[in-house]
C-alpha cells in the first residue's frame, strides 16, 4: 500500500452531501475540539498555582495532567464500539456535555484527591471527542480533500489553545485558578448546543458486542504502567515491593491484552489493522508526537514560576505563543501537502530537534524573548508535522476502518504524551535530588576555593539565614540540572522520530 487514495470519491458517503453542509459540520466540530485543547493548555499553565493552593509535591501535582491524558488514553479505544452501540452524533454530544460538567467540577474541587477525580472524569468523557471529530470529517470531506480539511481543521483548532491559557494566567492571577476551569464552561455550552443541531441523526446497524477482557486488560496494564512511572523515584524503583508487583501486573495484563486480542473474532483493538506498513508507522509517529507536543507545557510552567519566579500572566503568555506558533505551522503545511509528506514531517521533527537543543542552552537568567521565540518554534513544528502524520497514517486505510483507526491513533498519541510527562517529572525529581546532595557537600568550610575573595559573592555561611539562603539556591540550581535532563529527552525523541520518517513508504509514480 502507499500514501495514494485507496477509493475513489464517488465511493466515499461525503458525495451526498453539500457544500454548506460540510463546512457547518466542519465549524461544529472544530468548536467542540477546540473545548478539549483549551482546557488542556489552560491546566498546564496554572499547575504552579493549584501546587500551592492544594499544598501538593511537584510530581504529586503533575498527576493532574498525567491522570487526565491517562484517563484520555483507556477511555479512547471505545470510540469505535460507542459510535457503532449509540452513533456518532449521540455520542458527540454526550461527550462534550460530560466534559463541560466535569470541567465545572474542576473548578469547585477543595482538595487534590477531588480535582484529580474530575480531572479523570474529564478526560474519559472527552476522549472521544477528538478520534470522533476527525472520523466525522473524514466521512463528511471527499478523500482529496482530507489533507486541506485537516489543515483547516488543526490550524482552527490552534487559534483557542493560543489565547486560552493567556486568559486562564490572567483570570488566575487576578482571581485564582478556580476561574481558568470556570471559564471554558459557557463553550462548552455552546458546543453542546451546537454538535446537537448539526450533526445529522445517525443509521444504527447490528450492535458489536464490547470486548471486556481485552478493554480490561489493557485499561489494567497501562494504568500499573503510569502508576510505575510516577511513583518509581519516591519508592527507590525495584527496591519497592509496590513497584514490583505494578510491573508484574503491567506484564501479565499486556500478555493478555496482546494473545486475547489476536485470537478472537471482534477484539476490543484491532490489531490487525497493523498489517498496514504505512499506519503502523503513522502510529509510531504519532505517539512520538504526543510526547513532544504536551511535555513542554507541563514542565515550563513549573520551572517558569518556581524556579524563575514569572507570574501566571506571563507563564500563559509562553504557552499561549506556542499556540500562535502551532497556528502558522497548521497554515503552512495546508501549502507543504503538495509535496511528499515525509519531507514536511522531517523537516517538523528537524525543527522540534533544533528548539529541544536550544533549551539545552537555557538557565536561570532565561529571558522572556527567548523562551517566546523557543515556544513559538516548537508549536510551529507541532502544525506542520500533523498533517503529514494523518495523511500517512490514514491514506491508505478504507473508509470504513477509519472509527477504529482513529481511536486507536489517539489512543497513542495520548499514552505517549502521559509516560513521557511521568517520564520527565521522574528524571527532573531524581536529577535534582542527587546533584543537591553533590552540591552541598561542597560548601564547607574546609573547601578552598570558597576561602578565595570574591567566589562566595553575597552569599554567606556564617548564620542561618546565609546558609538557608545557600540551600535555597543550590535546589534552584539543581532542578534547572534536572530540566535540563528532562529538555535532552525531548532532543532524543525528536532526532529518533527524523529516523523513523525515513521508513515511511512512498507515493506510488502516477
Amino acid at each position: 500500500m502507499t500514501v495514494g487514495s485507496a477509493t475513489t470519491d464517488a465511493e466515499d458517503p461525503a458525495a451526498a452531501l453539500s457544500a454548506a453542509q460540510r463546512y457547518l459540520t466542519l465549524a461544529t466540530v472544530v468548536l467542540g475540539t477546540s473545548l478539549y485543547g483549551t482546557a488542556l493548555l489552560t491546566t498546564s499553565t496554572i499547575l504552579p498555582q493549584m501546587q500551592g493552593a492544594l499544598s501538593a509535591t511537584q510530581d504529586e501535582i503533575a498527576w493532574v495532567m498525567t491522570f487526565n491524558i491517562l484517563a484520555t488514553a483507556v477511555v479512547t479505544p471505545m470510540t469505535g464500539w460507542l459510535v457503532s452501540r449509540f452513533g456518532t452524533r449521540r455520542v458527540a454530544v454526550w461527550s462534550i456535555a460530560c466534559f463541560t460538567v466535569a470541567t465545572m467540577l474542576c473548578g469547585m474541587a477543595q482538595s487534590l484527591e477531588t480535582l484529580v477525580l474530575w480531572r479523570i472524569l474529564q478526560g474519559g468523557a472527552g476522549a472521544p471527542v477528538v478520534p470522533l471529530s476527525q472520523s466525522i470529517l473524514f466521512n463528511t470531506f471527499p478523500r482529496r480533500q482530507h489533507a486541506m480539511v485537516m489543515s483547516i481543521f488543526g490550524m482552527a483548532v490552534a487559534v483557542a489553545p493560543a489565547f486560552g491559557p493567556v486568559i486562564g494566567g490572567y483570570l488566575a492571577e487576578m482571581h485564582s485558578w478556580r476561574w481558568s476551569f470556570y471559564m471554558l464552561v459557557p463553550v462548552g455550552i455552546c458546543a453542546t448546543i451546537g454538535m446537537a443541531w448539526t450533526l445529522r441523526p445517525d443509521r444504527l446497524g447490528a450492535k458489536v458486542r464490547f470486548d471486556w477482557t481485552g478493554f480490561v486488560a489493557l485499561a489494567t496494564a497501562l494504568a500499573a504502567v503510569q502508576l510505575v512511572i510516577a511513583r518509581g523515584v519516591r519508592l527507590d524503583w525495584f527496591d519497592s515491593t509496590e513497584i514490583v508487583i505494578e510491573c508484574l501486573i503491567a506484564a501479565v495484563a499486556f500478555y493478555v491484552f496482546l494473545v486475547h486480542s489476536l485470537s478472537v473474532r471482534a477484539p476490543f483493538v484491532n490489531l490487525r489493522l497493523l498489517y498496514d506498513r504505512n499506519y503502523a508507522i503513522g502510529l509510531v509517529l504519532v505517539t512520538i508526537y504526543g510526547m513532544l507536543n504536551f511535555t513542554p507545557m507541563v514542565l515550563l510552567p513549573a520551572l517558569l514560576q518556581q524556579q524563575i519566579g514569572f507570574p501566571d500572566m506571563l507563564v500563559g503568555q509562553v504557552i499561549g505563543c506556542r499556540g500562535v506558533g502551532m497556528l502558522l505551522g497548521f497554515m503552512a503545511a495546508g501549502f507543504m501537502s503538495r509535496i511528499d509528506p515525509r519531507i514536511s514531517m522531517a523537516a517538523g521533527f528537524g525543527l522540534q530537534t533544533a528548539a529541544g537543543l536550544w533549551m539545552l542552552t537555557f538557565d536561570l537568567n532565561v529571558t522572556m524573548e527567548i523562551l517566546v521565540l523557543n515556544s513559538a518554534v516548537q508549536g510551529f513544528a507541532v502544525g506542520v508535522v500533523w498533517v503529514p502524520i494523518t495523511a500517512v497514517a490514514f491514506g491508505t486505510l478504507e473508509s470504513k476502518h477509519y472509527a477504529e483507526a482513529s481511536s486507536i491513533f489517539h489512543l497513542l498519541r495520548n499514552i505517549g504524551s502521559s509516560f513521557f510527562i511521568s517520564l520527565s517529572i521522574a528524571e527532573i525529581v531524581r536529577t535534582a535530588g542527587a546533584n543537591y546532595s553533590r552540591m552541598t557537600e561542597m560548601i564547607t568550610p574546609y573547601n578552598p576555593a570558597l576561602a578565595m575573595p570574591g567566589v562566595t559573592g553575597g552569599w554567606t555561611f556564617d548564620t542561618v539565614p546565609g546558609l538557608a539562603s545557600v540551600a535555597k539556591e543550590i535546589a534552584r540550581q539543581s532542578m534547572m540540572i534536572g530540566y535540563l535532563n528532562a529538555f535532552m529527552l525531548y532532543t532524543v525523541a525528536s532526532g529518533l522520530a527524523v529516523v523513523v520518517v525515513l521508513m515511511v513508504r512512498g507515493r506510488s509514480p502516477a
